[in-house]
């Protein structure tokens, strides 16, 4: 018999923390802002607008400002609940406080899967760009070494590599890779200015015709899905790094300060970029020209006649992308850690270092995404990402309504502005979003969770009973 399914988690300070579960306060809201930036600006600004615009054609656009929307009204409601509960987690500690453990266990798994699958989808993608540039310079890696099985190579070494130099960094210590990111962004930023000062002088309106030539909702034939929804439920991948900033709420200095500027400021800074990004893009030459492309924007560079533009992107890419596997596979790490602080997993995996830093679970982590990364194509994992994402968005839009209800007095660090609207809204969304997915991701993610039910069902139900008696002993 399954007990406790609905026992919900009191947030514990982190003074009556033992030592060894307590996570080192050493960030920022610089620091969470740019973990953010790191997190949303990468391989989807890089390379999923290609797929986009292969889905939509020029209304690719439209496509970007609707994922953008949902997400914001997503943002907006993880900035209220993390400063209500801050503590690490994110989603899945939400709610474990607001709906109880079985369904917090459920968004565990939806988290854990959309984290794992993000970590080793851009490090895919790094392969591709890292490849490429050795390439180039007369250094090439035999095929069979940056492939998996599927696409006719051995296993994708350069992917694998650049997860386990970033599982490096972290075991280092989580302000001194944080340090880092925000430099890596810095370099990001300035390369995507870089073409969108090359690309707006050759704008042509024209290219914007027609608009939606594959109309608006999803249509086509199972995994050939296009149109406007189906593009926005691919590109929704490119918008959700926010997330990670809210399993950092135990390293923040000044959490109700520094978790509200984190998520809200990086969304917006976002949001804007991948616009003027986009329109660039497609006023540069038409759609045709890059879409599907594996690097869309150095494509578009070379297109018009800007070769050494192309290439410093390509370049900065390779430099740059690995912020967005630090920002997930931090993110990863400590949703793991979190989990098995509560006794769901394994509790010997939740203890950290003399440094403050998960150890164990950053090892464990790096093993299973690596894995991942060396063996299946980008284009798989992406899309199999975004449900578990979409899971983890309804649960806080609802978290945020129920505590308005529950505890309408509770102190509010940061207020979502028309809550009812922002929450029903980003719950709406996100349910267009997950019908507007392809079939087949529906399928895995629906799989997932039932295994994940049955987990809990053998395991995880008895093992957190005995890790709370252990824990009032």
């Amino acid at each position: 018999m399954v007990r406790n399914w609905n026992f919900r988690k009191a947030v514990v300070s982190r003074a009556d923390l033992p030592e060894h579960h307590r996570l080192a306060q050493t960030l920022s809201w610089p620091h969470l802002v740019a973990l953010g930036v790191g997190a949303i600006v990468g391989t989807g600004i890089l390379t999923l607008i290609g797929v986009g615009a292969g889905k939509a054609g020029p209304a690719v656009i439209l496509s970007f400002a609707i994922a953008g929307v949902i997400c914001a009204c997503a943002a907006l409601a993880y900035a209220e609940v993390a400063t209500m509960i801050p503590a690490s987690g994110s989603a899945y500690t939400y709610s474990y406080v607001v709906f109880g453990e079985l369904l917090a266990w459920m968004i565990g798994v939806a988290l854990i899967l959309e984290y794992s699958l993000v970590v080793s989808a851009v490090a895919v993608g790094w392969s591709g760009y890292a490849a490429g540039f050795l390439e180039r310079i007369g250094f090439a890696l035999p095929h069979a070494l940056i492939q998996g099985p599927e696409l006719g190579g051995i296993v994708n070494l350069p992917a694998m590599f650049i997860i386990w130099v970033v599982a490096g960094l972290l075991i280092a210590g989580t302000r001194e890779s944080a340090t880092l990111n925000a430099v890596l962004v810095l370099v990001k930023l300035a390369a995507l200015a870089l073409f969108i000062a090359v690309a707006l002088p050759v704008f042509d309106s024209a290219n914007f015709t027609p608009f939606m030539p594959n109309g608006f909702p999803r249509s086509g034939a199972a995994g050939s899905e296009v149109g406007v929804m189906a593009a926005a439920a691919i590109i929704f991948f490119a918008f959700y790094g926010f997330d990670a900033i809210a399993t950092a709420a135990e390293e923040a200095r000044n959490p109700g300060r520094d978790l509200a500027i984190g998520i809200v400021g990086s969304m917006v800074l976002c949001v804007a970029i991948y616009m003027l990004v986009a329109a660039a893009a497609i006023g540069a030459v038409p759609v045709q020209s890059f879409a599907r492309s594996a690097e869309p924007l150095a494509l578009v560079l070379s297109e018009i006649g800007q070769p050494w533009a192309a290439r410093l992107l390509g370049a900065s890419a390779v430099i740059a992308l690995p912020t967005v596997i630090l920002a997930f596979f931090y993110g990863q790490s400590r949703i793991f850690f979190t989990v098995a602080r509560d006794g769901l997993l394994p509790p010997v995996l939740a203890r950290v270092s003399s440094r403050g830093t998960p150890v164990r679970i950053t090892l464990f982590t790096a093993a299973v995404v690596s894995v991942v990364a060396g063996i299946f194509p980008l284009d798989e994992i992406a899309a199999l990402a975004n449900a578990g994402t979409l899971a983890a968005f309804i649960a806080v839009c609802a978290a945020m309504l129920v505590l308005r209800r529950r505890e309408p007095h509770a102190e509010r660090l940061f207020r979502a502005p028309l809550p009812w609207l922002v929450g029903l809204g980003g719950i709406a969304g996100c349910l267009y979003l997950f019908y507007s997915l392809p079939l087949k991701t529906q399928l895995f993610f629906l799989v997932a969770q039932a295994i994940g039910v049955a987990l809990y069902w053998l395991y995880g139900h008895g093992a957190a009973a005995r890790a709370r008696a252990a824990g009032a002993a």
